[in-house]
């Protein structure tokens, strides 16, 4: 039994389980720290120097890890240096927007090594959404530059309130009695770990993106909706429930504007992608004037909107400085409460770039306390559309080998 077999083997025990312990934290330490040697692992591990050479040798022999040669250095006995295969297992995350999906692979030290985005899909809450989706996420694999058997799991990522710990969705494909995850997984033959999208993607940012040193960050995801990823010392958190982040439901506007949850004067009513629609079409009703005007109007999608602010179009522009305005006003009231190193602009709604930056950062100077605000930095997401990919593909990995 292969090390990755070993790690799904929920009746191992003894001896058996004690070396799997070992083993997963060996190749843990690499996919964190990279190559290291034998003494490296004994400090890190607080294991005597023939055990793991022991278990190095079982690595070995697995194809998982593979024995570089001498390290270089100026004099005394030059020791051998270790380090994982990277083609030895990969991780799958499967990024499920409102109208398309992103997928990608990456390995076992975080490198994307392949990825298709923009695959057009159209989320809603049946089965026939379900059975699509799961077709996709299995074309992809039997299209993918890897061997099936070498996906050690998968990371999918859904808009709404995920129970990541019992695998339950409360928002979509919530019509089975038994966890969405086990139900995927049926389909697709590979172990899959849900997530809420923000999350994940708040977690790939501060993996791989514009985090570096900062530990205590905010994530904004612009999309339809408008959820928040939040990591305090370098931690997602959820919260008792595992519902964390429903910054768009916070009931902030009075209004009588009925929201997706149910409920009036939600944030989303006014401030997510949903709304910016709404509001676009209401213009052109009332007689503005848009490169979109000669579109039929139900037919206008978010995308529309946003690409027609990045080409100039005045209303765009305009609708999205808004909707920016009214936004900074609910992130200064979350950087009063938390008072984060780092706030992060993410999602569809980033790719409008300054249009909505600058309308956000007025706001937060103009409604967050200054003392407060003065050490929070503003950026814009680095990683873009893949950044819930990567992040799910890093969730499953540090959750399969214990490094969260």
């Amino acid at each position: 039994m292969t090390f990755f077999n070993e790690l799904s083997d929920e009746n191992i025990s003894g001896v058996a389980y004690k070396n799997v312990t070992i083993k997963k934290a060996i190749v843990a330490y690499f996919s964190k720290n990279g190559n290291s040697t034998i003494a490296d692992l004994c400090g890190e591990l607080g294991l005597s120097t023939p055990k793991i050479n022991n278990v190095l040798n079982d690595l070995i022999a697995e194809g998982l890890v593979k024995d570089f040669g001498k390290l270089q250095s100026r004099g005394g006995r030059k020791p051998n240096i270790y380090g994982l295969v990277m083609e030895s297992g990969y991780f799958l995350g499967v990024d499920v927007k409102k109208s398309h999906i992103n997928i990608g692979l990456t390995d076992l030290q975080k490198n994307l090594v392949h990825i298709k985005e923009n695959i057009p899909y159209s989320l809603n809450n049946s089965e026939e959404s379900l059975n699509q989706l799961c077709e996709l996420i299995n074309n992809f694999v039997k299209e993918a530059p890897v061997k099936r058997e070498k996906i050690l799991g998968a990371g999918l990522n859904l808009s709404g309130r995920i129970n990541y710990s019992t695998g339950y969705s409360y928002s979509f494909f919530h019509f089975n009695e038994e966890p969405l995850s086990k139900v995927i997984e049926r389909n697709i033959g590979l172990r899959i770990f849900l997530e809420n999208d923000s999350r994940a993607m708040a977690f790939g940012e501060f993996s791989a993106g514009a985090v570096h040193e900062e530990e205590n960050v905010l994530f904004l995801n612009m999309d339809y909706g408008m959820g928040i990823g939040i990591m305090i010392n370098s931690q997602l958190y959820y919260g008792k429930s595992g519902f964390a982040g429903e910054f768009g439901h916070i009931p902030f506007f009075n209004n009588e504007i009925l929201c997706s949850c149910g409920k009036k004067g939600c944030l989303e009513t006014e401030v997510s992608g949903w709304a910016l629609v709404r509001k676009f079409k209401e213009k052109l009703a009332e007689g503005s004037t848009s490169v979109l005007s000669g579109m039929p109007v139900d037919e206008i999608k978010l995308n529309d909107i946003i690409d027609a602010a990045i080409n100039d179009d005045v209303l765009a522009i305009e609708l999205v400085a808004e909707v920016g305005e009214k936004l900074g006003k609910g992130i200064a009231v979350l950087i009063n409460i938390f008072n984060p190193e780092m706030v992060i602009l993410g999602g569809s709604l980033a790719a409008t770039g300054e249009y909505i930056r600058l309308p956000i950062k007025s706001a937060l100077n103009k409604y967050s306390l200054s003392l407060v605000n003065n050490d929070t930095q503003l950026k814009m997401s680095k990683l873009g559309e893949k950044a819930g990919v990567i992040g799910a593909c890093l969730l499953v990995r540090n959750r399969l080998l214990g490094l969260v």
